[in-house]
């Protein structure tokens, strides 16, 4: 039923926010504001670096300090990718039962390439990974298909047969665009996406081990 399997990287393969809110709060306290809890900056993490500035200081792109700040905040950010990321608790498991089945797998991140492809090199996936697909790798990012329509030419596979894993809205939705069928994660970062049931995924999941289960009782190991 499926060749491949496609996912998200912040708040789906690994768990960004810790060093994700470190930078903000690096960039706070440069700026002389009060500093924020990780819990209050992690529902922000999947929305990257608008969702973050307007967390951690009330602005968006239109505010006259956003690009100096969003600069600034990138370059703290690439001094600590992977201080404190992890890939979330089952996902090595689930990796390795992909692997057992012969299932390609790839990463669709709205993550720019200049951090996405050091940070997995950080997390030792570059090796096992058959596809990385940047933000910026394609015309358009995530809600558009494009990135998933790209990683399935990338692994050779129609994305009727490709799975696709996220924590976001926008992840569904770009997923369901493509064509594939799409996972959500609650163990994700969520934010304000509303309720996870309502995002129109074909599957939900509270932890990696479940999408592993999934998997093997429908994929005839090739």
């Amino acid at each position: 039923m499926f060749d491949a399997v496609l996912f998200d990287l912040d708040g789906t393969l690994a768990d960004t926010a810790p060093d994700l809110g470190e930078a903000v709060n690096i960039l706070l306290q440069e700026e002389g504001r009060p500093q924020q809890s990780l819990t209050a900056l992690r529902p922000y993490t999947s929305q990257g670096v608008r969702g973050l500035l307007n967390a951690g200081f009330g602005i968006d792109s239109s505010h006259p300090s956003y690009e100096r700040l969003s600069q600034r905040f990138l370059e703290i950010y690439a001094g600590r990718l992977c201080d404190a990321t992890r890939l979330f608790d089952g996902i090595p498991e689930l990796l390795d039962a992909l692997e057992a089945l012969n299932l390609g797998w790839g990463i669709v991140t709205n993550k720019r390439m200049r951090f996405t492809d050091p940070l997995v090199e950080l997390l030792q996936l570059t090796p096992r990974t058959n596809c990385v697909v940047s933000g910026d790798t394609t015309a358009e990012a995530k809600p558009s298909p494009l990135p998933i329509l790209h990683a399935c030419q990338l692994l050779r596979c129609r994305p009727e047969r490709a799975l696709y894993v996220g924590d976001d809205r926008r992840d569904i939705v770009a997923g369901n665009a493509a064509g594939c069928k799409t996972v959500a994660v609650s163990y994700g970062y969520l934010g304000d996406s509303g309720p996870l049931h309502a995002w129109g995924a074909n599957l939900i999941i509270d932890h990696p081990s479940q999408l592993a289960d999934y998997l093997a009782r429908l994929v005839v190991p090739k």
